[in-house]
C-alpha cells in the first residue's frame, strides 16, 4: 500500500507572501537589486504590483516531484521538450516573473508553451495576468493538493479540465503520484500507470 501525504497544504507561516501596489518599473528594479543576495526569496512584478514570496521546503519538494514525473512522461511518450525552469521572463516596464517549471514542446521558443506554478500561499493578484502578458499558451497551478489548468484564447485565460498541450496525460494519476509520501514509489507508480495506458 502506498502512503500519501495526509495534508498537502502547509501553515501560512511556512511561506511568507508580501504584496505592494502602485510601484513603477524603476522602483521594482531598485527593490529587486536590494534582494539580489537574499536566498529563498522571489520577486514578481506585473503592471505596478510587486509580490515578494519566501520559498519554502514544501514548495521546492512539490516543484521537484512534478518536474521529475513530467520528465518521465515526456520520455515514455517520446515528446520532444525543452525545459527552462525558473528563469526570469520579462516584458520591459510591465512584467517580470519566474514560473516554477516552464516547457516548450517541439522546438525551443522565447515564450514557453507551458508554465507550472506551485502555490503554497494563495491570494496572488497577478496570478494569471503575468502569464497573459507573456502569451503563455497553457498555465497550471498546483495548490492545496489539486491541479488547476488554464488555456489562453484571445479573450484571456479560461479554466480547462484537461491539458490541450498534453491531451493524453492522466491528470488523476499525476495528482495521486505527486502526493505520495515516497518520491521513489511515486515515480514507480507513475511509470507503471503510463505504461498500462499504452
Amino acid at each position: 500500500m502506498v502512503q500519501t501525504i495526509d495534508n498537502p497544504t502547509v501553515p501560512p507561516a511556512a511561506e511568507q507572501h508580501f504584496t505592494c501596489r502602485g510601484l513603477t518599473w524603476h522602483q521594482f528594479k531598485a527593490i529587486q537589486a536590494s534582494f539580489e543576495n537574499v536566498p529563498g526569496v522571489r520577486l514578481f512584478y506585473c503592471q505596478g504590483v510587486l509580490e515578494i514570496v519566501g520559498i519554502s521546503k514544501p514548495h521546492e519538494a512539490f516543484q521537484s516531484i512534478i518536474g521529475v514525473l513530467l520528465a518521465i512522461y515526456f520520455e515514455v511518450r517520446e515528446i520532444e521538450f525543452f525545459p527552462s525552469g525558473a528563469y526570469s521572463q520579462i516584458v520591459e516596464d510591465q512584467v517580470e516573473y519566474q514560473s516554477d517549471l516552464s516547457y516548450c514542446f517541439g522546438t525551443d521558443k522565447d515564450v514557453p508553451d507551458l508554465c507550472i506554478e506551485v502555490v503554497i500561499t494563495s491570494g496572488s493578484p497577478i496570478k494569471l495576468q503575468k502569464y497573459r502578458l507573456m502569451g503563455v499558451q497553457e498555465v497550471w497551478f498546483w495548490e492545496d493538493g489539486t491541479l488547476q489548468l488554464y488555456r489562453l484564447p484571445e479573450q484571456g485565460y479560461e479554466r480547462i479540465a484537461s491539458s490541450e498541450l498534453l491531451p493524453e496525460l492522466d491528470l488523476s494519476l499525476l495528482k495521486r503520484c505527486i502526493l505520495f509520501a515516497s518520491p521513489l514509489e511515486a515515480l514507480k507508480e507513475f511509470r507503471k500507470g503510463i505504461s498500462s495506458n499504452d
